[in-house]
C-alpha cells in the first residue's frame, strides 16, 4: 500500500527541490518554460508571458492541496533559481507505481543536475511513497535525457515505435523502469 505523504521539500547536495511558489516565474522564463527545444523535448507547450506561466502555476500551486501529487521546482543551492521541475506526473496507487518526467534548462544541462533531482525523487518513491515501480520515458532523440536513466541505474522495457509526430518526422518514445528490489541493490 501506498503512503502520500505530497510534495515534500528534498535536499541533495547541490540542490533543493521544493513546492513551486508564484516567484518562481521569472526563472521559469528565463531557463525553461520559454524554451521552445526544451518544451517540444518535454511535449509539453511554450509559457512565453508571465501571464502564461502564472497560469501554470495555478495548477500547480492548487495541486499541492492532494496528497498524491509530487511535483518540485528544482532550485540550485547556490542561487536559489528555479532552474526547471521533476514530479511523478503519472501515479497508480492500486498498482504502486510511479512514473517520473522531468526537464532542466538547457544552460544547467549535461552537468548532472537532472541526474540528482531524479536519484533524490526515486529515493522518495521507495522510501517514503512506498513504490514497488518507478518507471521513466523519454523520446528517441533526447540524448541528454538518456544520458541521465542510464545513470540513474533503470532498466530498458521497450520502444514505442513512431509514438510522436514532431516537425514532420516520427519519434519512437522509450520506457525504462527501476523495481524496488533493483533500487534496493544499488544502495
Amino acid at each position: 500500500m501506498l503512503t502520500h505523504i505530497g510534495t515534500n521539500a528534498i535536499e541533495t547536495e547541490r540542490l533543493i527541490l521544493r513546492r513551486f511558489e508564484y516567484t518562481d516565474d521569472d526563472a521559469m522564463l528565463k531557463y525553461w518554460v520559454a524554451d521552445e527545444k526544451i518544451q517540444s523535448l518535454y511535449s509539453e507547450p511554450v509559457y512565453s508571458t508571465k501571464e502564461a506561466v502564472k497560469g501554470l502555476l495555478d495548477k500547480y500551486i492548487g495541486s499541492y492541496e492532494k496528497k498524491d501529487y509530487y511535483r518540485w521546482a528544482v532550485t540550485t543551492k547556490k542561487s536559489g533559481e528555479c532552474i526547471g521541475q521533476i514530479a511523478y506526473f503519472l501515479v497508480d496507487s492500486k498498482n504502486h507505481f510511479a512514473e517520473i518526467e522531468y526537464c532542466i534548462g538547457s544552460y544547467f544541462q549535461c552537468r548532472g543536475f537532472a541526474t540528482e533531482a531524479a536519484k533524490a525523487v526515486i529515493a522518495y518513491g521507495f522510501d517514503k511513497i512506498n513504490l514497488h515501480k518507478v518507471q521513466i520515458c523519454t523520446k528517441t532523440i533526447n540524448e541528454p535525457s538518456k544520458r541521465v536513466i542510464e545513470k540513474c541505474g533503470f532498466t530498458y522495457e521497450g520502444t514505442l515505435r513512431d509514438f510522436f509526430y514532431m516537425n514532420g518526422e516520427y519519434v519512437g518514445r522509450l520506457y525504462f523502469s527501476m523495481l524496488r528490489n533493483e533500487f534496493e541493490c544499488r544502495r
